[in-house]
């Protein structure tokens, strides 16, 4: 979707003279447009505005579920700013539902932001919204505290007639409220002078709300005359009917009161009617109820005591229903003087529901005072820890010092002891193979003098008997006998052939000898049986006879036994292979080492290196060799170890 779908889409959502269902498909639109956009700060601020349209037309589910998911992105992106704004938000949402508490707190966690990243106008703002909560909930006092908080920040800053206007016009509301009434006339006539900024816009119409308030103090102070002549210079205004229905109908109503009090018959009841039919048809309970109590007012001035107590009565049952304390309080008021038979009733209700509402309102302002306790505690915090900053920051400066110092030698002792275990374990691993080496040289040795002695005896003992039984026969030569000479004949080639055995096996007993020294094939073997005897996968074995043994050191020798001993072993755990394969390659300036298994196998992207495979990889790279593991499930594991090795290794046997 293009920027300009999105400002049509925007456009049409604030167009009031377009039904509601239009405007919120329009704002839906819009919505689904910016989703659809990369998450950033401009992304946010078009939320922002989804979320104000969501507002001015009192969906309060959608307003709500917008401002939630901008603090979920704001809090995701760490957006200082739109978190705190998204907060004051549902500040607004919540005391539209009348839940005070919940909006305290939230308007709470958006001045602590502001107070953080020094927003100053913001935080203006934010006690501003308070001050409306605190007077909403009956705590004149604490509201009038915060509008004064607003006001120190306001003077000191540039461009906010707006949101000073909108401070004097509360601070004149409260006092109307305390009855000090000059005050109230003052405040609400430095709001009207704070409107000669022609930057805050005329459709507002806040020129009418102040005319109407001004008229307000005048109605409380029962100088009816004057309070006609402010509420009729705020219905003159301008465009108020298109541009601030709701307001229109208060001074309409407000108007029509004036001249019931001054006895004016011109428009009434018309005007109390016109009124109401606005209020009812815009939802404005409040407004309904007021006007419903004037109206039994003005019938009871009319000796009309049936219409009186009927509309005292739809008063009542709508308050009621508003489950506005106020409200009925100012319903049973009326209906107790419309309704003599049943005043006491009404009076004693109208005591009980006013010490209800006493109460309820002191609850409300012990609330907000305990979270304005808690946030001044964090302020006092924060100061002294302002204060002690310079201290700690000398502090901290030399114990990181300190603790690098300390670090780095730690470090390096810990290099130097691995760096000794290394090559402790490199001389504990030569002295193992040469251990083995020498016993199996000791076994060998011990078999070659057995050898020795029994090719001896074969050769000084049967050999030289067999010479006598060669002589002895010779000498049947001088005698004639055919068939003594055809026998002779065939002992001797006899004997010849037994003379050539027994020497041939004295010679083969002789050249053990030096195959057997240092014998690594042997070592290997002797694992391999081991590994037969005990576990019953079939177990495959191959030596390239091009190997060179004896050109191989030590260091790699006993490092390749614990390679194989190690695959070997965790075939036997976890394999479960039926076939085994071990083989020794000889490559040009490498040694190859396969291990397969037809196993089961496993994933070794997935399966994190145990201690074995660990140790594996260890000896290899302490041959300066590398390792290769190929597997996956139900096809058996392939184990590569490469080592290198000198060239000469690798010459073909003469």
């Amino acid at each position: 979707m293009s920027k300009d779908s999105l400002a049509t889409y925007l456009s049409l959502a604030s167009d009031i003279n377009l039904p509601f269902k239009y405007r919120q498909q329009y704002n839906k639109k819009a919505m689904n447009t910016i989703l659809e956009q990369k998450d950033d700060s401009i992304n946010k601020v078009n939320l922002f505005k989804v979320a104000n349209r969501y507002y001015n037309m009192n969906d309060w589910k959608s307003y709500l579920q917008t401002t939630k998911l901008i603090l979920e992105r704001a809090t995701n992106s760490r957006d200082s700013i739109h978190m705190a704004k998204s907060y004051s938000y549902l500040g607004d949402y919540y005391r539209s539902q009348s839940i005070s508490d919940s909006s305290f707190l939230n308007y709470f966690k958006a001045e602590k932001i502001y107070l953080k990243i020094n927003d100053r106008n913001n935080l203006a703002k934010t006690f501003l919204d308070k001050a409306n909560l605190q007077y909403n909930g009956g705590d004149y006092f604490e509201s009038e505290i915060s509008v004064f908080k607003a006001l120190r920040i306001l003077k000191k800053e540039n461009n906010v007639n707006d949101v000073l206007y909108d401070c004097y016009n509360l601070l004149g509301i409260l006092y109307n409220e305390q009855e000090e009434y000059g005050k109230a006339l003052e405040l609400h006539e430095m709001a009207l002078n704070t409107l000669a900024d022609k930057s805050i816009p005329a459709d507002f119409q806040l020129e009418a709300t102040s005319l109407n308030n001004i008229g307000f103090v005048y109605l409380r102070m029962q100088n009816y005359s004057k309070a006609k002549s402010y509420f009729q210079k705020s219905l003159n205004q301008k465009n108020l009917f298109e541009e601030n229905t709701t307001l229109y109908a208060i001074v309409l109503d407000n108007l029509a009161y004036s001249k019931f009090k001054l006895k004016e018959s011109d428009g009434l009841p018309k005007q109390f009617f016109e009124a109401l039919k606005i209020r009812d048809s815009l939802g404005l309970k409040s407004g309904v109820i007021l006007n419903k109590i004037h109206l039994s007012e003005y019938y009871a001035f009319k000796k009309d005591t049936f219409k009186a107590i009927q509309y005292s009565k739809q008063a009542l049952a709508l308050s009621k229903n508003s489950n506005k304390i106020r409200n009925i309080l100012e319903a049973l008021k009326q209906i107790a003087v419309v309704d003599p038979v049943n005043a006491s009733a009404y009076s004693r209700e109208y005591i009980q529901l006013n010490d209800k509402m006493l109460k309820a309102e002191r609850n409300m302002g012990e609330k907000f005072s305990r979270i304005e306790y808690e946030t001044s505690e964090i302020k006092d915090q924060n100061s002294n820890l302002q204060e002690k900053n310079k201290t700690l920051v000398y502090v901290f400066s030399i114990c990181t010092l300190v603790g690098l110092f300390f670090y780095v030698y730690k470090t390096q002792q810990a290099k130097n002891r691995e760096l000794i275990f290394k090559q402790q374990q490199q001389i504990a691993n030569e002295d193992i193979y040469n251990l083995m080496i020498s016993q199996q040289n000791d076994i060998e040795m011990t078999r070659i003098r057995e050898k020795k002695k029994v090719a001896q005896e074969l050769h000084d003992g049967v050999l030289g008997r067999m010479f006598g039984v060669r002589i002895s026969l010779d000498s049947l030569d001088k005698i004639d006998e055919a068939e003594a000479a055809l026998k002779r004949k065939k002992y001797l080639t006899e004997l010849k052939n037994i003379e050539e055995d027994i020497r041939e096996i004295s010679h083969d007993l002789n050249r053990e000898k030096s195959e057997l020294i240092n014998n690594f094939v042997l070592i290997l073997n002797k694992l391999f049986d081991n590994q037969q005897n005990t576990y019953p996968s079939k177990l495959i074995t191959a030596f390239d006879s091009q190997i060179k043994w004896e050109l191989v050191s030590n260091a790699v020798k006993i490092n390749l036994y614990r390679i194989v001993q190690e695959a070997l072993q965790n075939c036997n755990k976890y394999a479960k292979a039926k076939t085994i394969t071990v083989e020794f390659k000889s490559e040009i300036n490498y040694l190859i080492v396969s291990v397969f298994d037809d196993g089961v196998g496993f994933n070794p992207q997935r399966t994190k290196n145990g201690i074995g495979l660990h140790n594996i990889e260890y000896r290899a790279a302490e041959c300066k060799g590398s390792v290769t593991i190929k597997s996956a499930k139900g096809e058996g594991t392939l184990l590569l170890v490469k080592i290198p090795i000198d060239q000469k290794i690798n010459l073909h046997k003469k």
